[in-house]
């Protein structure tokens, strides 16, 4: 019996062990040099025959390949490309892992106004679905809680940690809010007609969402010392301007009313999330100077007189009108399918943006939006080495397939749970 049991120990030990996620890497000790690659600065820069040097997790060199002298370990790149780690941000990776399991899901608080939740501390750094982001080139993503009309606090991590402590790179960087809807969805299971209706409580909503606003300005103003309202306290860095606005909003009409909202009580910064008919009100973006975070651009159109193209399109026509755009993937199966960022900027490419602009809406945009931009987002002297060498273009599936991986110099894993069953089975089909 004793035999038995240390067995299924030991059975237990190495099958958990097989299917642990990869040990994060060591800090950079030497000098790596990358040569003769074409380098993606992802500020709609390219440089050929490049080389790149980064020392101390920084880049030092980067620059046309003219016998500049080399240092430390040589990275032969000829032919290939080099790029930004790439940036998901409004994710929540690292928030839930099974969908169907309760208990490893942790991405809304019960609550409507939870601005003082912070998703950073549930942020689950050995998750598998993290782990896959990785081979794909998404390297840094912003944590971001849901549900509620203020869903809470987001943080920005890279993708290779121990823990959420090591994960992050900008702690509680902005407060998300969910601005009412002026449409809803027929509910079937109440029995409701389907489709799209007027939301008969829209302004009641507004009007309460600003109530609250207006409630927590006046506490961080009034000097009485009793006061300890967490959620009020917690919406300082919104008017101060430490922390950034992110608003979901969709509609034309939705989008107008956060541009007078976001005036009425001076909010410093604040980032349209999703903007379905944002391309509608693109000079009033432009003139506020308000980013945008788009909605995915995998997706079909959100009103039946929407034209068919119109998610592929819409970061196109934002940027072109002078608008900040970065893309996001809140939605149906968000966590697996943020591995897809890439190739959803392809497909921005694809219907007319050119491809180093489209890169720049998962790397120096994003970055820019996420207020990292002085250290990441771009291949600049200085910035973090937190890049990857792809054997053909990033932004296209079929070529995207990345041979190294760092971040902030540290050279990562780019074995997965799926890249073993992808080797199993290739070997399988080889026989």
């Amino acid at each position: 019996m004793k035999k038995i049991i240390n067995f299924i120990i030991i059975s237990i030990f190495f099958l958990n062990n097989s299917n642990a996620q990869q040990t994060p890497a060591k800090i950079q000790s030497d000098p790596i040099t990358i040569i003769g690659a074409t380098a993606h600065i992802g500020n709609g820069k390219t440089i050929e025959n490049s080389i790149i040097i980064f020392e101390n997790g920084k880049i030092t060199t980067i620059e046309n390949n003219n016998n500049t002298a080399t240092k430390g370990k040589i990275v032969q790149a000829e032919g290939k490309h080099i790029y930004p780690g790439f940036i998901a941000p409004n994710s929540t990776l690292g928030l839930v892992e099974i969908g169907a399991v309760r208990a490893s899901d942790d991405d809304s608080e019960i609550g409507t106004y939870n601005p003082h939740i912070r998703s950073i501390i549930a942020y689950n750094a050995e998750s598998k679905i993290v782990e896959s982001m990785r081979p794909n080139g998404v390297l840094i993503a912003q944590v971001t809680p849901r549900g509620g009309k203020i869903s809470g606090t987001s943080s920005i991590v890279q993708l290779d940690a121990w823990n959420w402590e090591d994960a992050i790179i900008k702690i509680d960087d902005g407060i998300h809010m969910n601005w009412p809807n002026i449409f809803t969805r027929g509910r079937w299971w109440l029995g409701e007609e389907p489709g799209f209706k007027a939301n008969k409580e829209y302004n009641k909503q507004v009007l309460e969402l600003k109530d609250f606003i207006k409630q927590s300005k006046a506490s961080l103003k009034s000097n009485a010392s009793d006061i300890k309202n967490l959620p009020f306290l917690a919406m300082k860095g919104i008017f101060d301007g430490s922390q950034t606005l992110f608003i979901n909003a969709r509609t034309e009409k939705e989008i107008l009313d956060v541009i007078s909202f976001a005036k009425e009580y001076e909010l410093k910064k604040i980032v349209i999330v999703e903007g379905w008919e944002a391309y509608k009100v693109k000079e009033q973006l432009k003139k506020n100077n308000i980013a945008v975070l788009a909605t995915r651009t995998h997706s079909t159109p959100q009103l039946e007189d929407e034209d068919y193209d119109i998610s592929y399109k819409n970061p196109k026509i934002l940027m072109d009108a002078g608008v900040l755009v970065a893309l996001q993937n809140s939605g149906q199966m968000e966590r697996a399918n943020a591995r897809n960022l890439p190739f959803q900027a392809g497909t921005v490419a694809a219907h007319g943006l050119d491809k180093e602009k489209a890169l720049q809406l998962i790397t120096g945009n994003s970055a820019k939006i996420l207020g990292i931009d002085s250290f990441t987002g771009t291949l600049e002297v200085g910035k973090d080495a937190t890049l990857f060498i792809s054997k053909g273009d990033a932004l296209d599936m079929r070529t995207n397939q990345l041979e190294k991986a760092f971040i902030q110099g540290r050279e990562i894993s780019l074995e997965t749970h799926q890249t073993k069953l992808w080797k199993r089975y290739v070997n399988k089909y080889k026989q």
